[in-house]
């Protein structure tokens, strides 16, 4: 049996009220982001790969040791590339010119501090970030729906009270929100993409605060009315 499409427009039997339910909901990030470039540079390309190789594996050992604080951990693009020289005749490579791109993503922000602190004090070695987001199935998306339709059922029962009558049915009820996270970015003290060029002291371990996510819902609802006695 098909079901009938929604009305367009109420009738004098079952008046017809569209209203607009939202929900805003203010929580900290359950995951942060950070990218880490490794590079290296010289005039022998065998020289220069070795070296990527070494300071790739040293950075992925070190990541791999902060256990399950790292839920993700992912290598992006490699690129060795020669570089030219810019006088004399002919193509004469100059230099070589390697990086190595790495993506991880923590759940414990504690750890993700001194881990980028330390990343970016290794040789030759940039961090990016942190990016704060929230899990996909996060239920804080899960509440902002749920108060973005208690708030369109609130609004229609109030302009029902205010015409003397009361809502009959739900005939339509569409996701008109998407609703997403509004506060992705890094924050600043830790995207200031640090490199270091040779070995230090220990430093002490960034100090990050996560930055606050907005989750926002926003539903249309479309309710058919007792008839009021107008």
């Amino acid at each position: 049996m098909t079901t009938p499409p929604a009305p367009a427009h109420g009738t004098p039997d079952a008046p017809l009220l569209v209203v607009q339910g939202a929900a805003e909901l203010e929580t900290g990030p359950e995951i942060a982001r950070i990218g880490i470039t490794v590079a290296a540079r010289g005039r022998d390309r065998r020289a220069t790969l070795d070296d990527l190789t070494r300071r790739n594996a040293a950075v992925l050992d070190l990541v791999k040791s902060y256990g399950e604080a790292v839920a993700e951990l992912s290598t992006g693009a490699f690129s060795i590339t020669p570089e030219l020289s810019e006088r004399g005749r002919g193509e004469r490579v100059r230099s070589h010119q390697g990086q190595v791109r790495l993506d991880a993503e923590f759940t414990d922000f504690t750890a993700l501090a001194e881990l980028a602190t330390r990343l970016a004090d290794l040789e030759l070695t940039r961090v990016d970030g942190p990016w704060w987001s929230l899990r996909p199935g996060s239920p804080v998306h899960t509440e902002a729906r749920r108060r973005a339709v208690a708030d369109a059922l609130q609004r229609a029962r109030e302009y029902a009270d205010a015409l003397g009558t009361s809502v009959a049915a739900l005939v339509e009820l569409a996701d008109t929100g998407a609703d997403r996270p509004r506060a992705m970015a890094a924050y600043g003290g830790a995207a200031r993409s640090l490199t270091r060029g040779g070995p230090a002291e220990p430093p002490e371990a960034l100090d990050l605060e996560p930055a606050r996510i907005t989750v926002a819902a926003q539903v249309t609802a479309r309710f058919t009315l007792v008839p009021p006695r107008l």
